[in-house]
């Protein structure tokens, strides 16, 4: 599989994995370490462990930002290269339910890796 996609106007389509790291409450869908994989517009169902509607309402908004270059801190979703963005399920006492964490990480080719390492990562 070939990390690099293009679309039609020849802009590389980047891959998004969110991984769930905590879970707060009790929720019926993810368990630590599920993951949801993005490319482009794809969620890659064949790689992806489970699905949410509340989880991926929360994420939503920042797949294309992330994905086009757009740094977390720039977005007030970390201070590193990591993202981290929580679902709208507020847990006890409020829902039966629970919160997850998700800690998103954009995944690049080493070639687009090696140039944005020398240009601060914006494009």
């Amino acid at each position: 599989m070939n990390p690099k996609l293009y679309l039609d106007f020849g802009e590389p389509m980047e891959r998004l994995e969110a991984r769930v790291i905590e879970i707060r409450g009790k929720c019926p869908v993810f368990k630590p370490g599920d993951r949801i994989v993005i490319e482009g517009p794809e969620i890659k169902l064949d790689e992806t462990d489970a699905i949410c509607t509340h989880a991926f309402a929360s994420l939503l908004p920042y797949i294309v930002a992330l994905r086009k270059g757009i740094k977390p801190g720039e977005l007030g979703l970390g201070r590193g290269e990591k993202a981290y963005v929580q679902c709208l399920d507020p847990g006890p006492p409020y829902t039966d339910g629970g919160t997850v964490i998700f800690e998103i990480t954009v995944v690049r080719d080493e070639g687009e890796k090696s140039l944005e390492s020398g240009e601060g990562g914006n494009r």
